[in-house]
C-alpha cells in the first residue's frame, strides 16, 4: 500500500488512482467493472422496420418478426420498432434493476402505451430503470416497446459530424439484457471521479488540490473492489472532503438542467418533435426522484409539437411547472436568428411564444433565451422590453474569432437606448456536464470579477438533445458547497438575474448591436431560404393589412385568424437559427422551401379574397398599396384585349386606385451607341451600360447638372468571384482570407442588347459565364419617375466552394457606411482600423445599405440578400455560395434575385431610400375593382420619419386594429397619423397588444398625434 511519504511522486498517485476506477484494464479488478452485478438475457426480441415515423399505436399493430442483438437495420431516417419480452429473476428481490440498452440509434422506451425514457449512448443515457428495489407486487413479466431511430444525436454525417448525412448507413443494437446495477459502486465512481478532477483542475501544486489528491490517494489505500464492506469507510473520506465550506465571497454558480435542441439542424423538423420527447420524458423521471431539480426549456414551437404527439407527456410538463421544476424560458415561438428576420417577425416571435406560454401554462416569460445564434440585432433590447422581457441570456459570443468580448454579465443598451440585464455564462456552455472543469471555468473565465458574483452554470446534453442525467445531479450534489469550489445552487433564472439586478450598480454598459465574429457566411448560405424568408414576410403583411382594411370597408367579410396564425408559425418555424442561415442539412432545406410555398399559396389566395373585398369585386383593373406613402409607379397591366401592357399610376397611401392612362412627365430612353455600350436615361437617372452588362456611368440628374456615381476608372455592376473554403464550418464561414482571391467575371456570352424601349420602362439585357457550369444573365430595369435602376438577375450555379458577390465603386468618401436593420439602421466602419472593424468584413443588412458623404450618396437595395461589405468606397453584395457541409448540394441550381442601385442628392434620409427600398420589396399589388372608383386611402403619416410597418386585427379584442410604426432616420419627431376609418379610441399598447390605460393616445380632428424618439416603436390599438 502506498503512504504518506510517497505522496511525493503526485503524478505516479494520480495515476494509480485513475487505474483504480478505469474500465481499460481487467474487470475483475479495479471498480468500473463492478458496476453491473447480475444479468440475464431478455425473453425476447422482435422487431418491425418503418420507413416513416409512426404513432405508438400504429407501431403495435404491426407484425414483428425475431430479431438478433447485432443484427442491422436501417437506413438513415428509418425508424425500427422493437418489441421487448423480458422476465426479471425472482432472486434479484431487493436489487435495482435495469434494461441495459445500447444502439447507435436514438431510442424511446414506450410501457403501457406512454413513453417513459429516453436513450442514447451519445446522451449517456443506456439504462431504463425498471425498479430502485425490487419487491414482490412488482411486475416481474413485462412486454417493452423500444422505438430506436436510425440517426444519432447529431444526425447521421460521414466522417465529420456536420458533412451531409449517409443515406445508406445502417444501425444495430449493440447490448440488450437485464442487469443488476450496484449502486453503492456508481456513488463510489461518481466520488472518485470528482476528487480526480479537482486535482486536475486546482492543481497538484495548490493547497486544495493537494488536499483532493491525498483524500483519493486513502481512499484507494481503504477501498477492495471485490469487497464492498470497504466503500462505505473510503465514501465516508470524500464526504468529509466535499463537507469542508467555502468562504461567504465565493462565487456562486446557478446551476439549472438544460437541453438545447435545435429545431432543426443534421435532422428534420419531424425527428425534433421525437428529440423533444425523449428528452422531456427522461427529465420528468429525473424530476421524480430528484424533488430539487430544476429545468429549463425554450421554444413554444417544440412545446406545441409534444402536446400534438405526445399528449400524456405534456399533461406531465404542465404538472412540474406549477411545481416550479420545469421552467419554460425565452418567449420566443422558436430559438431565431438574431440577425435576419424583419423586425416584424421577430415581434411576432414574442408575440406567439408569450401568448403560448401564457395559455398553456398561465406564465409570460421575463428573460429571452437565445444561447445558440449567429449575432444580435441592436433592436432585440427594445424589442424584449415590449414584450414584457427585462432578462437576456446567451453565449455565443464566445465564439468570437478575432476579438474576445469583456463581459459576461452587463447591461446591453439598444439602438434606441433601451437596456436589458445581459449575461453570458462564463464557462462558455448551454451543455455543461456538473464537472469540476465546468465550475472551475465558471469562475476563472469571469469577466466582471468585482462586479457580478453569480454566474448560470447550464448542464445537459444538447443542440441534439438528450439533456442532463441523473450522474450530472450526482455530481453537483457532491460540491454544493466544497472548499476550493464555487458555490453551488440549484437555481432558475428568475433567482439568477434576481441576484444579478439586486447586485448591478457596478456592472458596465455594452451599446449597440452584439456582433459575432464567425458564421458570416450564414448571411448568404442557401439563397433559396433567404428570398423564401422575404418574401413570405412582404406576403404575410400585404395579407394582415389587405384583410384589415377589407374588414373595414365589407363588414362581411371574415378575417383569417386562423389561417394567419398557421402560416405565421410556419414562416416563424423557418427563422429558426440553423434554418434561415442555411446551415442546415438538404432535409431541412426541402422542408424550409415546402413549407414557404405553403405560405405563399395559401396567403396568395387570402391577398386575393381580401383585395376582392376591398375592391367590391368589381371587373375594372386597380391597383392596391400596402406601404404608408404615395406612390407614382409602373406597372403591368391589361389591355381591353387581354394583352400585357405597362401603365404609370399613382396610388394613395395604404390604399387603393383604378388603373388609368396616365403618361411621364419624363419618358424613359433607351439608346445604342456607336461602340456598343447603351445609355438609359429617365430624366432622374443617366446610366451608360457597357457591352458586358457594367455600368460605365452612373449619374444622378439634379436641375440640368449631372452627379457621377461610378468611381473613376472603375465599373459599376462588376461581378466578381472568390474562392471560398472556410476552416471548418462550411455553410456557416467565410474568412477573410478569401478577399485574396478576387476574380473579375468577365466572359461575356451575349453582350449588352435593348430588350425593350418603352415610354414607360427600358430594359437592356446581358450573359455571362462563370464557369462551365454557371452563368448570370441579367435585365438592366430603368422605369419612368423611379430614382433607382434595377438589376433583375438570373444565376445558373453549379459551382463548390465559390463566393459570388457584385461590386459598385463609388464616387463616395465615408468613415461610415450605414445598413438597414429591423425597424432602423446603423452605421458599421469602411475602414479597417481595428481588429474589431477588420472582424466586420462581411457583415449582415436587410433591404438597403448606403454609403453616403455631405450631401451626395448612393444607395444599394435588394429585394431578397442580407450579406454586404462597404470596404473604403466599394459597395459589395453577396449573391451566392457553394458550400458542401452540411449539404453537399448547397445552393445548387437556378436563382432569380433582384437588387438596384440609387444615387442620390443629400442625406439617404432625405432621398427617401428607406421608401425606395420598401418599394422594391413590396409590389403594387393588382386588384379587380369597379369602373367608378375613386382613389381611397385609410391611412397616412404627416412625416417620412415615421413608416406604418403593420397593421392587424387585435388579439384579443374584437372590433380593433393593431398598428405598429416606428421612427426611421434616428430622430426626434412628432408624427400625426391621418386615417379615412371611423376611429372611436385609440390606446398605446405594448408589443403583446396589452393596453396601458393611462396612455390614450391624443386624438384631435386632424388625427392621432404620436411623439417619436429615434428609432422607437410604437404600437396603437385602435377603437372602430
Amino acid at each position: 500500500m502506498y503512504h504518506q511519504p510517497v505522496l511525493k511522486n503526485r503524478r505516479t498517485l494520480l495515476e494509480r488512482a485513475e487505474k483504480f476506477i478505469s474500465d481499460i484494464y481487467f474487470t475483475d479488478c479495479n471498480l468500473r467493472g463492478r458496476l453491473y452485478g447480475d444479468s440475464c438475457p431478455l425473453e425476447s426480441i422482435a422487431s418491425f422496420l418503418s420507413s416513416k415515423r409512426i404513432t405508438f399505436l400504429d407501431a403495435s399493430q404491426q407484425i414483428f418478426a425475431p430479431h438478433k442483438v447485432g443484427d442491422t437495420f436501417g437506413p438513415t431516417w428509418w425508424t425500427c420498432w422493437f418489441k421487448v419480452t423480458l422476465k426479471i429473476p425472482e432472486s434479484w428481490r431487493g436489487k435495482e434493476v435495469h434494461l441495459l440498452w445500447e444502439s447507435d440509434g436514438e431510442a424511446m422506451v414506450w410501457r403501457d402505451e406512454q413513453p417513459v425514457q429516453g436513450l442514447s449512448k451519445e446522451g449517456e443515457k443506456t439504462c431504463y430503470i425498471l425498479s430502485d428495489c425490487l419487491k414482490d407486487d412488482e411486475p416481474h413479466s413485462l412486454t417493452l416497446y423500444v422505438e430506436v431511430a436510425c440517426n444519432g444525436l447529431f444526425g447521421a454525417g460521414q466522417g465529420t459530424f456536420i458533412a451531409a448525412p449517409d443515406p445508406n448507413r445502417k444501425f444495430s443494437v449493440q447490448k440488450a439484457e437485464l442487469v443488476v446495477l450496484n449502486r453503492d459502486v456508481r456513488e463510489l465512481l461518481t466520488d472518485f471521479e470528482m476528487l480526480i478532477d479537482i486535482v486536475k483542475e486546482l492543481g497538484e501544486g495548490e493547497q486544495r488540490g493537494y488536499q483532493a489528491l491525498f483524500a483519493v490517494n486513502e481512499m484507494v489505500n481503504l477501498c477492495d473492489p471485490s469487497d464492498p464492506s470497504t466503500f462505505p469507510k473510503a465514501r465516508s473520506l470524500a464526504h468529509n472532503f466535499f463537507s469542508q465550506k467555502n468562504g461567504e465571497s465565493q462565487h456562486t454558480a446557478h446551476a439549472m438542467g438544460h437541453c438545447h435542441i435545435d429545431s432543426a439542424w443534421l435532422w428534420p423538423y419531424e425527428e425534433t418533435i421525437r428529440k423533444c420527447g425523449r428528452s422531456w420524458v427522461t427529465v420528468i423521471r429525473l424530476m421524480e426522484k430528484n424533488p430539487d431539480f430544476v429545468f429549463t426549456c425554450s421554444q413554444a414551437q417544440q412545446f406545441q409539437w409534444v402536446k400534438s404527439w405526445y399528449p400524456g407527456l405534456f399533461s406531465q410538463i404542465q404538472l412540474y411547472v406549477k411545481k416550479g421544476q420545469f421552467i419554460p424560458v425565452g418567449g420566443t415561438w422558436v430559438e431565431m436568428d438574431g440577425n435576419l428576420p424583419s423586425g416584424e417577425s421577430m415581434v411576432r416571435q414574442f408575440l406567439e411564444g408569450q401568448r403560448f406560454f401564457n395559455q398553456e401554462f398561465g406564465i409570460l416569460c421575463k428573460e429571452f433565451w437565445l444561447p445558440d445564434t449567429f449575432g444580435y440585432s441592436s433592436q432585440l433590447p427594445q424589442i424584449m422590453q415590449g414584450c414584457g422581457i427585462s432578462n437576456f441570456l446567451t453565449q455565443k459570443l464566445s465564439w468570437n474569432l478575432v476579438n474576445t468580448f469583456p463581459h459576461n454579465t452587463f447591461f446591453w443598451e439598444g439602438l434606441d437606448g433601451s437596456k436589458v440585464l445581459t449575461h453570458f455564462p462564463p464557462g462558455n456552455s448551454y451543455e455543461m456536464k456538473g464537472k469540476v472543469e465546468d465550475l472551475v471555468k465558471t469562475v476563472k473565465n469571469n469577466k466582471d470579477k468585482g462586479r457580478a458574483n453569480h454566474s448560470a452554470v447550464l448542464f445537459g446534453f444538447g443542440d441534439g438533445g438528450g439533456g442532463p442525467t441523473q450522474l450530472m445531479l450526482d455530481r453537483l450534489q457532491r460540491v454544493q458547497d466544497t472548499d476550493g469550489l464555487p458555490k453551488v445552487q440549484t437555481s432558475n433564472p428568475h433567482r439568477l438575474f434576481s441576484q444579478l439586478q439586486s447586485d448591478s450598480a457596478l456592472l458596465c454598459t455594452w451599446t449597440g448591436e452584439l456582433f459575432l465574429e464567425l458564421h458570416n457566411g450564414t448571411y448568404t448560405s442557401q439563397a433559396q431560404i433567404k428570398r423564401g424568408n422575404r418574401q413570405c414576410e412582404t406576403l404575410l403583411h400585404d395579407v394582415e393589412i389587405a384583410s384589415s382594411l377589407a374588414l373595414c370597408r365589407d363588414r362581411t367579410f371574415r378575417y383569417p385568424v386562423e389561417k394567419l396564425q398557421e402560416l405565421w408559425r410556419l414562416l416563424l418555424l423557418n427563422q429558426f437559427h440553423d434554418v434561415i442561415p442555411g446551415s442546415c442539412i438538404e432535409l431541412v432545406v426541402e422542408d424550409a422551401l415546402r413549407y414557404y410555398e405553403d405560405i405563399r399559396r395559401d396567403g396568395a389566395t387570402l391577398l386575393l379574397d381580401a383585395c376582392g373585398a376591398l375592391g367590391s369585386k368589381g371587373d375594372s383593373a386597380g391597383v392596391f398599396n400596402s406601404l404608408p406613402w404615395t406612390r407614382h409607379e409602373v406597372v403591368q397591366r391589361e389591355d381591353g384585349a387581354g394583352k400585357p401592357g405597362l401603365a404609370l399610376v399613382n396610388v394613395p397611401s395604404l390604399g387603393l386606385c383604378p388603373v388609368k392612362d396616365t403618361h411621364p412627365v419624363a419618358p424613359v430612353s433607351v439608346t445604342v451607341q456607336a461602340d456598343g455600350t447603351v445609355v438609359m436615361e429617365n430624366r432622374i437617372l443617366q446610366a451608360v451600360i457597357n457591352k458586358d452588362g457594367t455600368l460605365a456611368s452612373l449619374c444622378l440628374i439634379d436641375t440640368n447638372s449631372f452627379r457621377e456615381a461610378i468611381s473613376e476608372g472603375c465599373h459599376g455592376n462588376q461581378f466578381v468571384m472568390f474562392d471560398d473554403v472556410p476552416l471548418y464550418w462550411d455553410a456557416w464561414d467565410v474568412m477573410d482570407y478569401h478577399l485574396q482571391t478576387r476574380k473579375p467575371v468577365l466572359e461575356v456570352v451575349q453582350p449588352a442588347h435593348v430588350l425593350s424601349s418603352d415610354p414607360l420602362r427600358g430594359r437592356v439585357s446581358f450573359t455571362l459565364r462563370i464557369s462551365d457550369k454557371s452563368t448570370i444573365t441579367q435585365e438592366i430595369v430603368m422605369d419612368a419617375m423611379c430614382p433607382y435602376i434595377k438589376f433583375n438577375t438570373e444565376v445558373k450555379w453549379a459551382e463548390s466552394h465559390k463566393f459570388l458577390k457584385v461590386e459598385f465603386p463609388v464616387r463616395v468618401h465615408s468613415p461610415n457606411a450605414t445598413y438597414e436593420i429591423q425597424f432602423g439602421h446603423l452605421q458599421r466602419p469602411t475602414h479597417r482600423n481595428t481588429s474589431w472593424d477588420w472582424a466586420r468584413f462581411e457583415v449582415w443588412g436587410h433591404k438597403w445599405a448606403d454609403l453616403s458623404e455631405h450631401n451626395f450618396g448612393v444607395a444599394l437595395l435588394n429585394d431578397c440578400k442580407y450579406g454586404y461589405s462597404v470596404h473604403k468606397n466599394t459597395m459589395t453584395l453577396s449573391l451566392l455560395r457553394a458550400p458542401k457541409a452540411p449539404d453537399a448540394n448547397a445552393d445548387m441550381g437556378t436563382h432569380r434575385f433582384t437588387y438596384a442601385i440609387m444615387p442620390h442628392s443629400g442625406s439617404f434620409q432625405d432621398a427617401s431610400v428607406i421608401q425606395s427600398a420598401y418599394n422594391l420589396n413590396f409590389p403594387l399589388r393588382s386588384i379587380r375593382c369597379v369602373p367608378d372608383t375613386e382613389p381611397w386611402s385609410a391611412f397616412s403619416v404627416s412625416t417620412t420619419a415615421v413608416i406604418l410597418e403593420t397593421i392587424k386585427k387585435a388579439e384579443d379584442r374584437k372590433g380593433a386594429l393593431v398598428l405598429r410604426l416606428y421612427e426611421a432616420h434616428g430622430s426626434h419627431v412628432a408624427a400625426t397619423l391621418c386615417t379615412a376609418l371611423p376611429v372611436r379610441e385609440a390606446w398605446h399598447c405594448d408589443l403583446l397588444e396589452r393596453a396601458d390605460p393611462s396612455m390614450q393616445a391624443h386624438m384631435t380632428s386632424e388625427g392621432i398625434t404620436i411623439n417619436f424618439s429615434p428609432f422607437q416603436i410604437v404600437s396603437l390599438l385602435l377603437i372602430l
